[in-house]
């Protein structure tokens, strides 16, 4: 995600109900994961097999905002919208709706323009 010329990274636990412990900022473990989590702070969400949500699910999961003019804690200044990125293609229906399937590089911004890339090497195993 980029936002008013920043990024900013999904922070690691989303999904992950405690007690938890985290390493170096990563989750170790926990008591109980849901079917979908991030465990450490990269932007690399994990899909329990056979489930892929739509985009909607993560915000939901996380408890941040996603509208047309809003993407976490930033609001569009001049109301322009949050843009879609899907494999570095733009999307263009409602943001809510991005399926989340593994290995898909899904990319939002709001703000100046960040011309997102068309291929990301996930590691070894996911």
């Amino acid at each position: 995600m980029f936002a008013a010329d920043r990024v900013v990274l999904l922070p690691a636990g989303i999904g992950v109900k405690g007690p938890k412990r985290l390493l170096d900022g990563r989750v170790t473990s926990a008591r109980c994961f849901g079917s979908l989590v991030t465990l450490d702070p990269t932007g690399l969400v994990l899909l329990r097999a056979g489930h892929n949500p739509p985009l909607r699910e993560l915000f939901n999961a996380w408890g941040e905002p996603l509208s047309p003019h809003r993407l976490v804690g930033f609001a569009s200044q001049a109301r322009s919208a949050v843009r879609g990125f899907v494999d570095g293609h733009p999307w263009s229906g409602v943001l809510g709706d991005i399926p989340m399937r593994p290995h898909a590089e899904i990319v939002l911004e709001i703000g100046p323009e960040v011309p997102p890339h068309h291929a990301y090497t996930f590691p070894k195993g996911f």
